[in-house]
C-alpha cells in the first residue's frame, strides 16, 4: 500500500496543471496523478475546440483565461525552445440580436475593465471589417482583436505531461473505484486494479466524471457529462481573416487550415447527463440547425460539404455553468477543480496555479478564486457565467 501527500484524480489538462504548479510553488511532498484514459482518446481536453477568449461576463473568468494567455506568450521560456502549441490569434466575434445587446454591452464593459483588447461594433462596422458577413438580425458584435484564438490541445497537454516526468510525479493509469473517508477527512483512494493509495489530500480533476468521483467520497457535486458534436466542412470560399464567430443562435464556426469547424446550438438544458459511452456525432443537429444558421450568417456557406465529425463530453455544472474550485467546507482535504462547462481547457493552467497556492500557502496569492468555492453549491446559490459557448 502506497501513501501520497496529494492524490489528483484526473490526469488531463486540469489535473496535470495542478501537479505542475504544485512543484512550481515549491511543494516537495509526494504526488500521484491518476488517469483512467492514459491515451486521452475520450478526454474533454483533447476532444474540445481548443480555444481561448477573454469574452466572459464576470471578471474572475476573464482573469483565469488571461493567465493562460500569458503562459502562451512565454511558452518557450516555460517549457523549452521547441515548445509550440500552434496558437493562432484569430480572435472571437460574438454577435447579438437587438434583445441581446444589453448583455453584450455590459459584458464588453467588464472585459474592457479587465484589460481585454475587444471592440464593440455596430453592423455597418462589422461588415466593413468582414465583408463576407451577413448582419441580418444582428444589432452588434464584440470582436477580440488580440489575445483570443485557438490552439492544439494535444500539444499543450503533452507539454505539461512531459514536464511532469522531471518533477517526481507518479502517473498512474487506472480508474478510481472508491474513496475512503473517516470523519471529516478522506483517507484513501482505491483503484481499478485493487491497489489502495493512502492520501493526505485528494484533488478532484476528473472532468466530465467529476460528479461520480465526488459521489465516491459521499459528496454532492452538480457536475455531469454533456455531449457536444463538432463538424468539419469544406467550402469553396476561403476566409483567412475569419475569427471564431458565435451567432446568436449558439452556432459557432472557425477556420482550420483549408476547412472549417462548426458546432453549438444544443439546447441549454439538453437531455441531462450524457451516456458516458456515447461518442456518436449528432448529424441531425448539423443538417437541421447548424447548416441553416451558417448559411444565414455567411451566405457563401449555403454550399458546403460536411466531411467528418466527432463528439466529446465536457463537465457541465448544472447549477451555474461555472467552475467549482477549492476545498469542501467540511471535508477540507477534498479539493474541487471541476464544472467549467466548456471553458476548462483555456483556464486549466490558472486553476492549477490557484489550487497549488491554496495547498502550499493556505490561500490564493494570484487570482482569487473564492467566488468559485463549493459554498455556493451547498447553498444552492448560482454564480452564473452568461457567455457559455
Amino acid at each position: 500500500m502506497a501513501r501520497y501527500d496529494v492524490v489528483i484524480i484526473g490526469g488531463a489538462i486540469v489535473g496535470s496543471s495542478v501537479a505542475y504548479y504544485l512543484r512550481d510553488e515549491g511543494f516537495s511532498g509526494s504526488i500521484a496523478l491518476i488517469e483512467r484514459d492514459p491515451g486521452f482518446a475520450q478526454s474533454a481536453t483533447t476532444l474540445s475546440m481548443a480555444s481561448i477568449r477573454q469574452q466572459f461576463s464576470i471578471p474572475e473568468n476573464i482573469r483565469l483565461s488571461r493567465f493562460t494567455l500569458g503562459l502562451f506568450r512565454r511558452l518557450r521560456q516555460e517549457f523549452g525552445a521547441e515548445a509550440d502549441i500552434g496558437f493562432r490569434e484569430g480572435g472571437y466575434l460574438i454577435l447579438a440580436s437587438q434583445d441581446g445587446m444589453p448583455v453584450l454591452a455590459a459584458n464588453h464593459a467588464t472585459q474592457i475593465a479587465e484589460g481585454a483588447d475587444v471592440v464593440l461594433e455596430d453592423p455597418e462596422a462589422l461588415v466593413r471589417r468582414f465583408p463576407w458577413l451577413s448582419t441580418e438580425g444582428i444589432a452588434g458584435g464584440v470582436y477580440g482583436r488580440t489575445g483570443e484564438g485557438w490552439f492544439d490541445a494535444h500539444a499543450l497537454l503533452t507539454l505539461f505531461r512531459k514536464a511532469l516526468r522531471q518533477k517526481s510525479v507518479d502517473m498512474i493509469a487506472q480508474p478510481v473505484t472508491g474513496i475512503e473517508h473517516a470523519g471529516n477527512r478522506v483517507t484513501a483512494v482505491t483503484l481499478g486494479n485493487g491497489d489502495r493509495l493512502e492520501a493526505g489530500t485528494v484533488v478532484n480533476a476528473a472532468g466530465p466524471n467529476a460528479g461520480a468521483v465526488a459521489a465516491l467520497a459521499g459528496l454532492a457535486l452538480p457536475v455531469e457529462p454533456r455531449k457536444r458534436s463538432v463538424f468539419v466542412f469544406e467550402a469553396r470560399d476561403k476566409y483567412p481573416d475569419m475569427p471564431l464567430l458565435v451567432d446568436p443562435s449558439g452556432v459557432y464556426v472557425r477556420p482550420e487550415g483549408s476547412v472549417y469547424l462548426t458546432g453549438g446550438a444544443e439546447p441549454e438544458d439538453g437531455d441531462g447527463a450524457a451516456d458516458p459511452s456515447d461518442f456518436e456525432p449528432d448529424w441531425p443537429l448539423f443538417e437541421e440547425v447548424i447548416w441553416p444558421a451558417l448559411a444565414t450568417r455567411i451566405p457563401a456557406f449555403e454550399a458546403i460539404k460536411a466531411t467528418r465529425a466527432w463528439a466529446g463530453h465536457y463537465d457541465y455544472n448544472t447549477l451555474d455553468q461555472n467552475g467549482i474550485i477549492g476545498r469542501h467546507p467540511e471535508v477540507e482535504n477534498f479539493i474541487f477543480a471541476n464544472g467549467f462547462s466548456g471553458h476548462g481547457l483555456q483556464q486549466a493552467p490558472a486553476v492549477g496555479k490557484a489550487i497549488a497556492e491554496l495547498l502550499v500557502h493556505g490561500a490564493y496569492r494570484g487570482i482569487d478564486c473564492s467566488a468559485f468555492g463549493y459554498e455556493r453549491v451547498a447553498e444552492g446559490r448560482a454564480f452564473r457565467e452568461l457567455n457559455v459557448i
